[in-house]
């Protein structure tokens, strides 16, 4: 397990906002006054960049942002299958996907560890995943193939899915796996073989499909029933490393980089060093670190914009921050506050620009054009 911390002292980015880029308010809605945990543009389909989703209770909402800071409601699904577990579904992850041909589907999970792929044409479900043994924390697109998604789950595994065929392909768990939940898992932006996981073991850990990639490819021609495709379980990362010591909630990839959070207040950026000679083994470089006043509770998650140029991250508070990610050091473009949003922020979507709030309301943040 990496721990060892290498190189210089890792650039801490000031709380004094640069003004790079002025956001104003534009819109507001009340979904309800159920929590909203996840929000995510479309980036899988350019025709629809401009539209979003949200998931909260049993509904996943499809939204679309207009000119004039006009937020239209599209669609929206309702989870009523409480046949399983007795229970009403409450949604905390959802991803855009598509199939083979590039219909889009919206793709969700919760708490009742069922994974749910919608058809947004027909607004219907197009296929259920079961095979979680809990709720799901996390759900995330393979840009470079988006027809596999790979979910997070309560039950300490990853798991990675053909939404176009309906197969469990792989299963990141077993002895070199997760002791606690998995609470936030990513694709590498390039890599197509390397995913990124972390969770309530205060780990994060690097996998890679690299030699089980066969079943992925069989995956898309599998004719049988997807219950008897012949799943792998992948029981060793190639990394592991304790970054934080304390819950890590989020992770994403910034080229090799990775980016994290825990319950510190602060996102750190990193570079894992692997020994090719002893998988699993090695050492991390902490390059920056990203600070987040008040972002001392779990489940708050960043997100990057479509290129990878900023990151925006919300607070219990209800404020939002917005770092430049290819800056050194670390540059704050902006500190979003509005009077009347107090709630914790639990999720934000950079699209060009959203962010959803705990009180149930979605909040519609534009750049201001330069004068």
């Amino acid at each position: 397990m990496a721990k060892t911390p290498l190189g210089c002292e890792a650039a801490v980015g000031s709380l004094t906002a640069s003004k790079k880029r002025e956001y104003r308010v534009t819109n507001r809605v009340q979904e309800g006054k159920r929590p909203l945990y996840a929000v995510a543009f479309n980036f899988i389909d350019s025709r629809y960049f401009n539209v979003f989703a949200t998931v909260g209770g049993n509904r996943v909402t499809v939204y679309q942002c207009l000119e004039g800071g006009v937020v239209a409601v599209l669609q929206s699904y309702v989870d009523e299958d409480v046949r399983i577990f007795q229970k009403e579904e409450s949604f905390y992850t959802l991803s855009w996907a598509c199939n083979v041909d590039g219909l889009s589907y919206m793709v969700a999970g919760g708490i009742n560890g069922i994974i749910r792929v919608i058809d947004t044409a027909s607004e219907k479900i197009h296929k259920s995943f079961v095979g979680h043994g809990d709720s799901i924390n996390e759900i995330r697109t393979q840009a470079l193939k988006p027809s596999l998604v790979v979910s997070a789950s309560k039950d300490e595994s990853v798991r990675l899915w053909n939404v176009h065929t309906g197969i469990c392909i792989l299963i990141f768990s077993g002895a070199g796996g997760h002791r606690n939940e998995v609470l936030s898992v990513d694709f590498h932006p390039s890599d197509i073989y390397r995913i990124a996981s972390c969770g309530m073991d205060n780990t994060v850990k690097i996998w890679s499909m690299k030699e089980f990639w066969t079943y992925v490819e069989k995956s898309f021609t599998w004719t049988d029933l997807p219950s008897k495709f012949p799943t792998k379980y992948v029981q060793f990362p190639v990394f592991t490393a304790s970054v934080h010591s304390n819950y890590v909630d989020c992770n994403r990839w910034l080229g090799d980089f990775i980016l994290s959070k825990s319950v510190d207040n602060e996102i750190v950026l990193w570079e894992p060093k692997t020994k090719e000679q002893s998988p699993g083994e090695g050492a991390v470089d902490i390059l920056q670190k990203y600070p987040v006043p008040e972002c001392d509770i779990w489940f708050i998650k960043f997100s990057c914009d479509f290129h990878y140029n900023a990151a925006a991250i919300g607070n219990r508070e209800g404020k939002i921050f917005v770092w430049e990610l290819q800056s050194s050091p670390p540059v704050l473009i902006a500190r979003l506050t509005h009077v009347q949003c107090k709630s914790p922020i639990r999720q934000t979507a950079m699209s060009f620009d959203g962010s959803c709030c705990e009180d149930g309301s979605i909040w519609r943040w534009d750049a201001v054009a330069a004068s």
